[in-house]
């Protein structure tokens, strides 16, 4: 029998998995309370449900799928996790500490095909996408992690943006989110929760209609299609305009802004004309879009590809704006650890001769 991860049930799957298994509906109920609240780690802890309902869960569910496999600290609080799954394959989760909280950045596949050639997620391909459990269940490790050491903070705010693309595993995103931010599940409001996109427009259209009323970012990175598809293969599928008009839709579906994120890479995309061209892209949809100024973090295998000098990130932002665009630049996390997203997994499979997935 294949067990999956109880974590990936949404509370009204679970409640139907129970009726459908000849269970009480009220048995979710009980289960959920002691998956997030009583934090069960086991399901023989859950004294008030009954022992054939007991045995019923462990025959067909794991509880814990993961595991620490090695962990870097930054000097700034930046904790980066390399995760092993029960199939030996490693994914990367991040705790980043903030003014306004923790916030915990999650994986969503075991490599990435979207092949975006700045990036250390995309050094391994795409092994496969992970469960909505496997995806619940990386915040849960950084909550486990900050009990094991006495602090009373909690998580506060989850970014999708980890290793993969989400849209591309698009139904196991969507019943997580709807785990993370149900009162009853880990209770993390819906406007705390961001999604990253390296621009799959349809799927921008779908996650518009599913009506979560979390926050979208999408990684442009280039003002024009030349640029974008030379950095950004997707850009071969999903041009800038076909972005743009799915942004449209969402903005009228939710009315909830977005956030375009913009990694500034030096001689590149850096210039003070691309810097006229996003504001000209953005046009009157100023007061509904973010853009975020992303320092980059250089990767050794796209050596290629240098930061922009603080000069040149100033001037940047200064056009912006002055016309008026919505617009910020990222502090950086874990400076003097694997900083890049993918860069730890990476090494790890280099130092070992690719023993790991």
């Amino acid at each position: 029998m294949n067990k999956e991860s109880i974590y990936g049930l949404t509370f009204d799957q679970l409640a139907a998995w129970f009726l459908n298994h000849g269970q009480k509906k009220h048995r979710a109920l009980q289960v959920w309370d002691w998956l997030y609240r009583k934090k069960a780690t086991q399901f023989s802890e859950m004294t008030d449900v009954h022992r054939e309902c007991i045995q019923l869960l462990a025959d067909n569910f794991y509880i814990k799928t993961l595991s620490e496999y090695q962990r870097q600290e930054s000097q700034d609080g930046t904790v980066k996790f390399l995760l092993k799954l029960q199939d030996d394959h490693l994914i990367e989760t991040v705790l980043m500490r903030h003014k306004f909280g923790l916030s915990v950045c999650v994986t969503t596949q075991v490599g990435c095909n979207m092949g975006c050639s700045f990036c250390a997620s995309g050094l391994l391909t795409k092994n496969r996408d992970l469960s909505a459990g496997e995806i619940v269940e990386q915040v849960i490790v950084v909550q486990d992690h900050l009990k094991r050491l006495g602090q009373p903070e909690q998580v506060s705010h989850v970014v999708v943006m980890g290793i993969g693309e989400p849209f591309d595993n698009f139904t196991s995103v969507i019943n997580a989110i709807e785990i993370i931010k149900d009162h009853k599940g880990l209770a993390i409001p819906a406007r705390h929760i961001t999604v990253s996109t390296s621009g799959l427009a349809d799927k921008i259209y779908q996650f518009a209609d599913a009506n979560l009323q979390v926050n979208l970012a999408i990684s442009l990175h280039a003002p024009n299609n030349e640029l974008r598809t030379q950095i950004m293969k997707i850009n071969r599928i999903f041009s800038i305009q076909s972005i743009m008009e799915a942004v449209d839709y969402y903005l009228q579906k939710t009315k909830r802004r977005v956030t375009l994120e913009y990694i500034l890479l030096k001689d590149l995309n850096d210039q003070q004309i691309h810097a006229r061209q996003i504001a000209e892209l953005i046009g009157e949809k100023r007061q509904l879009i973010n853009v975020n100024l992303i320092p980059y973090n250089p990767v050794d295998e796209h050596s290629q590809y240098q930061r922009s000098d603080h000069k040149s990130m100033l001037v940047f932002y200064d056009i912006l704006k002055k016309h008026r665009i919505n617009c910020s630049i990222r502090l950086e996390h874990g400076g003097d650890i694997d900083a890049a997203c993918g860069q730890l997994r990476s090494k790890h499979n280099q130092m070992a001769g690719r023993s790991f997935h």
